[in-house]
């Protein structure tokens, strides 16, 4: 049997290796199965009925260790993983394909059968949806098409490790029947369904990759005040506590609000996003807590503002302080009852939500000096986390701008590949008062200027090229000025071994504890320098 082979049907073969049994794993167990299901379709079933069935047999009986029904929406051009076992829900998510892409996307694309003896050797294997299979190589996949009237309305897939070519035939065989005889239910499902199911599918995949984008393990930094964030955020996420971001301005507080969101337990329900600095005050009311149709000129209709569209979820209120005295009173109400009235209405609202705020203004000030209540303020620093700037996370300032050079030398389709060490020098040397949000714009103005697949220190704005600009002119005594000399041979030496400690260790000359020891007192993290390379220019 070839890797890749389309079967035709044989009615007569079929029965004949049935009532031999040769494998000690008797198919003949399937005919009243098979008979089940044909009871199911007659009888008006729907398709969740036939496939609970369907993957059972293949589970129980076919000994499966996965078993995958797609469906393929022709109108989207999408084929999507509607049923299965033997994959989670993460790994469910991963799989949607394009016709022609990938096996299934071949069988859909061409309606025909595809058998790989060894999955992970098929040149047409993808692996998007991330299975981990534990070693077995072994394993064989094939997926047969369901179609009905020359349409392909999706497919049936399944992965075993076989020691007998032939079982492996009767098995594509008895699916290849099963897949026939599901396709009246399948084209039904399709009709009727179609739309529901691709606006779910969409709404499932912009969640989860969502979810990708914002749990901590995606915020860039191994830092020691970094990792005190993100025992924070670890421990309130999963409580429905109120949270108070404070961090100057640049250092990612939103990025934090929504890591504690989406490694909640309502992270599946909207996350709201609120910024109170943009809110004029004359509107600020309305957009949060909304208003009733003629409340005022212009309120043609009834308005949900955002804390009722947050329901259920999390609002995220970002730049607090900048709320005025008459809205943080209703906002106060809010925190205390979780209710509130539309602005023109007298019947109150009554929410299920998170709050979380953020601010770069000290509060603290802000209340003795009578611009911010100090009942609200209370109310909202019921758990803080405090997100240092940039120029305290020490070698994060490397991670991030290598982040930011990877990301934009794909987006401007370059291939920057290195930060040269005097351009990485005056980066570490630089206080960074816009913080990650400076970095970004500047590590982006460096890929586009670069025309040597290197960022060079010329490429660097001017404000980082001077002494004065940098902040490092002044304020360094001796003392000072050696250890920061340290912190930048350290930094070197990992960034050129790509974070191993016994290769920088020597190149330092100092022993690997004693490498440890300085290392730990700068914050600094091997992990940031895995997989990087630099010499110097």
């Amino acid at each position: 049997m070839s890797d890749q082979a389309t079967f035709e049907f044989d009615t007569d073969y079929f029965v004949e290796e049935f009532s031999h049994c040769f494998t000690g794993e008797c198919r003949v167990k399937m005919l009243p199965i098979l008979y089940k299901i044909s009871q199911i379709i007659t009888g008006n079933a729907d398709l969740a009925d036939a496939l609970s069935i369907v993957l059972g047999v293949m589970q129980q009986h076919l000994k499966m260790q996965r078993g995958i029904v797609t469906l393929y929406d022709m109108r989207a051009e999408t084929i999507f993983i509607h049923d299965s076992f033997g994959l989670t829900e993460e790994e469910k998510k991963r799989g949607i394909y394009a016709v022609g892409e990938g096996i299934t996307g071949k069988v859909v694309e061409t309606g025909k059968a595809i058998v790989a003896r060894r999955l992970q050797e098929h040149p047409d294997f993808l692996g998007r949806t991330r299975v981990s299979r534990n070693g077995k190589a072994k394993a064989a996949f094939f997926c047969v098409p369901i179609m009905r009237a020359q349409k392909v309305l999706g497919t049936i897939a399944a992965e075993r490790v076989y020691m007998n070519p032939r079982l492996l035939k009767q098995d594509v065989e008895l699916l290849t029947m099963i897949a026939t005889m599901i396709a009246p239910l399948v084209e039904l499902y399709l009709i009727e369904n179609i739309e529901r199911v691709r606006l779910e599918n969409e709404n499932r995949r912009l969640k989860h990759a969502l979810k990708e984008r914002f749990k901590p393990s995606n915020i860039i930094g191994n830092s020691k005040p970094m990792q005190e964030v993100y025992e924070l955020i670890h421990k309130v996420a999963s409580t429905k506590a109120t949270v108070l971001i404070l961090g100057e301005s640049g250092v990612g507080k939103e990025l934090v609000a929504n890591a504690i969101h989406y490694n909640s337990p309502n992270a599946e329900a909207a996350l709201v996003t609120s910024n109170c600095a943009a809110l004029p005050e004359n509107l600020a009311e309305s957009e949060l807590f909304g208003h009733e149709k003629g409340s005022f000129t212009g309120a043609l209709t009834m308005h949900k503002g955002c804390f009722e569209q947050a329901d259920g979820g999390t609002i995220f209120l970002d730049e607090v302080g900048e709320l005025s005295p008459t809205v943080q009173a209703k906002l106060l109400r809010v925190l205390q009852n979780r209710t509130f009235e539309r602005v023109g209405g007298s019947k109150p609202v009554k929410v299920d939500v998170r709050i979380i705020a953020a601010t770069n203004r000290n509060l603290v000030e802000m209340v003795e000096q009578g611009t911010f209540r100090e009942d609200l303020y209370y109310r909202l620093n019921v758990f803080p986390i405090t997100v240092p700037p940039l120029r305290e996370r020490g070698s994060d300032v490397i991670a991030l701008a290598d982040h930011f050079v990877s990301a934009f030398s794909r987006e401007n389709g370059k291939n920057v590949k290195r930060i040269s060490t005097p351009a990485l020098n005056m980066l570490m040397s630089y206080h960074w008062p816009g913080n990650v949000r400076e970095l970004e714009n500047v590590m982006e103005r460096a890929v586009i200027l670069s025309d040597d697949d290197v960022i060079h220190s010329y490429n660097l704005p001017p404000s980082l090229q001077t002494s004065k600009e940098s902040g490092t002119a002044f304020g360094l005594t001796l003392e000072e000025k050696i250890k920061a000399v340290e912190c930048e041979m350290i930094v070197e030496a990992l960034k050129n071994s790509s974070g191993h400690i016994g290769e920088a260790a020597k190149e330092l000359g100092l022993t690997r504890r004693m490498l440890g020891v300085r290392m730990e007192r700068y914050g600094i993290s091997y992990k940031s320098f895995r997989g990087t390379h630099d010499t110097d220019e």
